[in-house]
């Protein structure tokens, strides 16, 4: 995917007219490091104005429930077509307004109202709103913004934040996109809203991994595949000859680690997402689970099983000798790293069943955390370094989370068998895959820490094991 570039503008004097009418500030001239496709390295230009004078934090789920946010279609100078959009840049404004509204109302803290119960802003409106529309609305925050095709066939896509009460702008941002990469300016206008609304990082621009099943039960095909955090633009990454399993991303969002199965063998690839080309890690003929990076980058953590016993090893990224961590009679699976690499969370059940254990990330100090009833499975590290999240057994299987002690457990799902979660990268949202219990039939889930907002993401196929990537650049 071909980058975006980023135009956030802090000295322009708007009266009427938005920024897309106004001359486009030229690009910054410093050298930019290689872009990653899928999603390009976002240049900033200028730093956003923000006279709000507001700073909000969130404290209560109770009073961000009750936040009305409306997100009224964006504008756009002069409907024309483009090739983002088959009904022009009109019907696009109201797809890029869809987009916001469903990233905010998924996530938990805001209660928005979308484009299509709401009155179309004229585009001068857009930096000077009529207050008596929405507030007449009980609207307490608004969502503007435009779309504009520029002559090179590139759009230039505007999003602002106002506060109804005050009558005051809070924040702005401005992208310029190639057409098909108009849902990434979308994503990052959902980013601004959240992160200037609750104080809390973005993760809406973001990219989630995960393997993609069909075939019957006794032949299932299982291939790699890559999608945006809503389900949108999916493509596979593996072509299913070979068995994929467990991708997870790279911490600088540039790499997927996933384990192969090649005529039987087990071998941990890295697969590089600008160049397409991949490098073996590691190879065995002995059974090999689980791959997870170090925060760093530097290392790749995997379980194998040598003699009916499985313990967790530790191998460079580049390749070469393995390190085991653990030596504990029976199995020992999993392996993810705290925030700041020190520690590593993992699975064992050398205690009679599977519970959760912490270790230093030399194998040192191991201890059993998970003492809350039931079975402790997959953990994983949340971004922020405050919760473990993993797979609770106890008769069906949940997702939950615990502090870093093992205490605080709270169940957040429901489902019959919903497993393996994984983390946003602000830590507020968890990714599952959920497995029905007559059809066998697997799909991703998402569901906010509060464990009331549950949302299902569309996929082509039947989906297991989710990575959630880092923000993107």
């Amino acid at each position: 995917m071909k980058p975006i570039l980023l135009l956030f503008t802090a000295t322009l004097a708007l009266a009427t007219a938005p920024l897309a009418a106004q001359e486009t500030p030229k690009p910054s001239d410093r050298d930019l490091s290689s872009p990653a496709p899928e999603g390009g390295a976002v240049e900033t230009v200028e730093t956003a104005r923000d006279d709000g004078g507001l700073s909000f934090t969130v404290t209560d789920e109770s009073e961000w429930q009750d936040l009305g946010i409306a997100i009224p279609g964006f504008a756009t100078d002069r409907d024309v077509p483009t090739q983002a959009s088959s009904g022009g840049t009109a019907a696009l404004g109201k797809s890029l307004a869809q987009v916001v509204y469903n990233d905010l109302k998924f996530n938990g803290l805001f209660k928005p109202v979308g484009p299509n119960s709401l009155p179309q802003p004229s585009y001068p409106e857009i930096t000077a709103p009529s207050w008596p529309t929405w507030s007449n609305r009980s609207a307490e925050m608004l969502v503007e913004g435009y779309v504009r095709a520029r002559g090179d066939g590139k759009l230039i896509v505007g999003c602002y934040l106002y506060d109804v009460q005050l009558q005051k702008e809070l924040t702005r941002g401005g992208w310029v996109v190639p057409p098909a990469d108009w849902r990434r300016a979308a994503h990052k206008c959902s980013d601004l809203v959240y992160s200037r609304l609750s104080g809390e990082s973005p993760f809406f621009d973001s990219r989630i991994a995960y393997i993609a099943e069909t075939g019957p039960k006794d032949h299932r095909v299982k291939r790699l595949a890559i999608m945006d955090s809503d389900g949108a633009n999916h493509r596979f990454i593996t072509n299913g000859r070979a068995t994929a399993l467990t991708p997870r991303y790279s911490p600088d969002y540039r790499q997927l680690l996933y384990l192969s199965y090649v005529d039987g063998n087990p071998r941990l690839y890295v697969y590089d997402i600008g160049t397409g080309r991949q490098h073996l890690v590691t190879q065995s003929s002995n059974p090999t689970f689980a791959p997870r990076w170090s925060p760093d980058g530097k290392w790749i953590l995997y379980s194998m099983a040598i003699g009916g016993n499985t313990d967790i090893y530790r191998v460079s990224a580049q390749g070469g000798p393995s390190v085991r961590l653990t030596n504990a009679p029976g199995i020992d699976i999993g392996g993810s790293y705290s925030p700041d690499g020190t520690k590593i969370v993992f699975e064992s059940d050398r205690s009679g069943n599977q519970q959760c254990y912490v270790m230093n990330a030399d194998g040192s100090n191991q201890r059993r955390i998970s003492f809350s009833g039931g079975r402790c499975a997959t953990p994983e590290w949340s971004p922020r370094g405050d919760l473990i999240a993993f797979t609770r057994i106890a008769g069906n299987f949940n997702v939950a989370v615990m502090n870093t002690q093992g205490g605080g457990v709270r169940t957040l799902t429901s489902g019959w068998q919903d497993e393996a979660p994984t983390w946003s990268p602000n830590g507020r949202v968890i990714q599952f895959f959920r497995t029905e219990r007559n059809s066998g039939r697997s799909s991703l889930w998402q569901v906010d820490l509060t464990g009331r907002n549950e949302r299902r993401l569309p996929t082509p196929v039947d989906a297991s094991d989710p990575a959630w990537g880092p923000i993107l650049p």
